[in-house]
């Protein structure tokens, strides 16, 4: 079972963390469209969608039959599908899935805690940050 759990979660590593964030970037935070970036990231974050559903039409859970850091580290990256240009219709055992660590009293607690610190768009000073120029500015 650890080693279930660990290659699920460097699958997270190195897939989904990577891919959906790029998905994200080129969707939502680029400031100009790249249909190239655009298309293959969406199409790299559907794939991993697969993935994960043909896994979890085999096991409740993303390593087995138990609940771990594999779904822990996979769950938030899905929770907003559309920023990666996913119908979630389209992966009905990952939305089972999703629906039922959703649900957990632990996460709806995590998930109220961010609630207030979400910001609906990036200020100047925001996307600044968030995309190095502030870092950079300030090396010798």
């Amino acid at each position: 079972g650890k080693y279930e759990v660990l290659q699920w979660l460097m699958f997270q590593m190195a897939g989904v963390g990577p891919m959906f964030g790029q998905a994200g970037h080129f969707r939502r935070y680029a400031p100009a469209p790249v249909p190239y970036a655009i298309e293959r990231y969406t199409n790299e974050a559907r794939r991993l969608y697969g993935v994960v559903d043909r896994r979890l039409a085999k096991t409740r859970f993303i390593a087995g039959a138990r609940y771990s850091i594999a779904d822990m580290a996979i769950f938030p990256w899905t929770r907003a599908p559309e920023r990666q240009g996913v119908d979630p219709a389209e992966f009905p055992s990952w939305r089972r899935w999703f629906d039922e660590i959703d649900a957990r009293p632990a996460v709806r607690r995590a998930l109220r805690v961010l609630e207030d610190r979400q910001r609906p768009s990036l200020d100047d000073t925001a996307r600044a940050n968030l995309f190095g120029a502030a870092q950079y500015a300030r090396r010798p």
